[in-house]
């Protein structure tokens, strides 16, 4: 690729600058990488922190208090897994993990820890652009949560699951369920439609905010974190149901067989 079209992109977006006021810390070792980074969201307003290591992005965090962290995992020093893990006891800065890892090990891991989204190395750098303004977007205050709109009701409730979607609460079986922003945000997706089948494009529009780019894995990982905390056999969920080749429903009976399996 020639310099003029390596830079025409983001020329584009520097013309919009959606991140314009926001502060974006990047922990990458990788120098070229940051450096592309940098550039294409400097070109869309933001304002963009570099940390070559782990140990020097807890101490810019810890110091800036950005509006997003973009997050490599597999860092020289403290990793990636680390820092995401402190970010999230202090506070609910969104994170994006930017990694070469590839597997779906990897990916629970991440949201369990908190992440807010998941980009594999090689990515597109304007696609990248997208997901931070998606993601600062849901996270700016006042901003109503994705799944939480005006028209879900306050109480959801099933045999066996009670869904308070304003206080973004759920009880399975009596016991408050602990899930992630995401896992809350699609559960709501789906039981505030029982028996509509969603497609995997419609939920990851709904519950990521940004236009769905081929990739089911991210549902997919998302539907099967969730299913672990709210049914009790994750294998043969009573809640959540698989509708082969297309997407997913919620069952509103909460006993009934999928559709067209797992």
């Amino acid at each position: 690729m020639n310099r003029e079209s390596a830079v025409s992109a983001p020329l584009v977006i520097a013309s919009q600058r959606p991140l314009a006021g926001q502060t974006v810390l990047v922990i990458e070792d990788e120098a070229s990488i940051a450096e592309l980074v940098r550039l294409y969201l400097t070109e869309a307003g933001a304002r963009v922190l570099l940390a070559p290591e782990g140990e020097a992005g807890i101490a810019a965090f810890a110091r800036e208090r950005p509006d997003l962290v973009i997050l490599d995992l597999m860092l020289p020093g403290v990793d990636g897994w680390d820092i995401c893990r402190s970010i999230r006891e202090i506070g609910e800065t969104p994170i994006l993990m930017l990694t070469a890892l590839h597997t779906e090990d990897d990916r629970v891991r991440g949201f369990d820890l908190g992440a807010d989204d998941y980009v594999t190395k090689p990515f597109s750098p304007r696609e990248l652009v997208r997901r931070v303004r998606a993601i600062l977007r849901r996270a700016a205050p006042g901003a109503p949560a994705v799944a939480a709109s005006s028209s879900a009701p306050e109480r959801l409730e099933f045999p066996g699951l009670v869904i308070l979607p304003a206080f973004r609460r759920v009880e399975v079986g009596g016991q408050t369920a602990e899930l992630t922003a995401k896992e809350f945000d699609l559960l709501v997706a789906l039981a505030s439609t029982p028996e509509r089948v969603f497609t995997r494009q419609e939920l990851f529009s709904q519950v990521w905010g940004f236009d769905y780019l081929g990739d089911t894995r991210t549902v997919d990982v998302h539907v099967g974190t969730l299913r672990k905390k709210i049914e009790r056999d994750p294998a043969n969920p009573d809640y959540i149901q698989t509708v082969r080749g297309v997407g997913y429903r919620f069952g509103a009976t909460g006993g009934a067989s999928e559709s067209a399996g797992g």
